[in-house]
Order: structure tokens, then C-alpha cells, then sequence
């Protein structure tokens, strides 16, 4: 099933979808946004947000169109060729395998539509599944970030790692 996923364009019709996910702690406990954003104001940030050229939006689907996380492309810098991956999978969908292949889809459509030179991320060090999925895609440890999340009632360290376009088409070709 994780072969059918696809990646849409985030429209005002998911963000029920989205705002379950917000409001969901667990889900936003790494997520740098506000959590428990109301659904009011989800609507204005969409409708402020939704036409912003450094960001890329995207909802994560199966070949039945349902909705199975949310991905993003942020800060979009165009000088520099970067910008930041983030993604969350809604719980009911987490360890069936759909992280990896969405983060393949964003790496593709970030290194070929967008023609990035890198991407990068901000995972908790005690994230070591999320940590493990991304370095299976071949992002790299560029340096630590000593309490950078607070989760629980502590400061957690985050690991800044990344992937370049280069490494990127290397790793395409040696899968074909």
C-alpha cells in the first residue's frame, strides 16, 4: 500500500484534517508551530499562507485519496536553493510504513521541481524512529541543538541533519 501514496497540494478542504492533527499532542510535541490551533485560526493562517512562494503544502494520500499525514517544504530560500522538511503522519496511520516513502516523494519533488541544492531538518535526539526513517533517506547529522525542544516538562536536544541534491540523484540512480 505504501507504493500508492501520493502527495496533493494542501487545500481548505483538508484542513479538518489538519487542524485533527494539530490539536493532537502527541503529533505536535516535536512540531514547531503552535499546537491546539483552533479552527478559525487555521483558516486565516491558510488563507494568509496559502499563496506564500517559500512554502510548499502538501497532504500525504493512498490511492483511495485518503488522508494519511501532512508534509511540508518551508522557507523556501531560492538565492540559497534550501529549505526545511517537515512531516507528521496522522497516529492511525503510524508503522504501517508511509514515512519513508513520503519523505522520498518530498525529496523528489523538492530536488527536481524546485531544483534544491539541500534540504534540512530539526529531529528530537529521542526521536530515533523519525532519526532512523531519515537517515535510511540519506540525510545526514550536521550538528546538534542542545534543548531545543521542550516536551514533557523538559529540554530535549535536536539533531539538524540534511541531504543534498547530489546525494540525492546518486542514491535514485543506485536504486534503479
Amino acid at each position: 500500500m505504501a507504493n500508492n501514496l501520493h502527495l496533493r497540494t494542501l487545500e481548505k478542504d483538508d484542513l479538518t484534517f489538519l487542524h485533527k492533527l494539530f490539536n493532537n499532542p502527541e503529533v505536535m510535541n516535536y512540531w514547531f508551530s503552535e499546537s491546539y490551533m483552533s479552527m478559525e485560526q487555521l483558516k486565516e493562517s491558510f488563507d494568509k499562507d496559502k499563496d506564500n512562494p517559500r512554502n510548499r503544502e502538501f497532504v500525504l494520500t493512498n490511492g483511495n485519496e485518503e488522508s494519511l499525514g501532512f508534509v511540508g517544504l518551508f522557507d523556501i530560500e531560492q538565492r540559497h536553493r534550501n529549505a526545511e522538511f517537515a512531516i507528521m503522519i496522522d497516529p492511525l496511520h503510524q508503522g504501517n510504513g508511509y514515512a519513508g516513502p513520503a519523505t522520498e516523494l518530498a525529496m523528489d519533488y523538492a530536488f527536481s521541481v524546485l531544483n534544491l541544492h539541500k534540504l534540512y531538518l530539526i529531529v528530537a535526539k529521542t526521536n530515533e524512529k523519525a532519526g532512523h526513517i531519515y537517515e535510511k533517506a540519506g540525510f545526514q547529522a550536521e550538528g546538534k541543538m542542545m534543548e531545543h525542544f521542550f516536551v514533557n516538562g523538559e529540554y530535549l536536544d535536536g539533531i539538524l541533519m540534511c541531504i543534498f541534491q547530489r546525494d540525492y540523484w546518486e542514491s535514485a540512480s543506485q536504486k534503479k
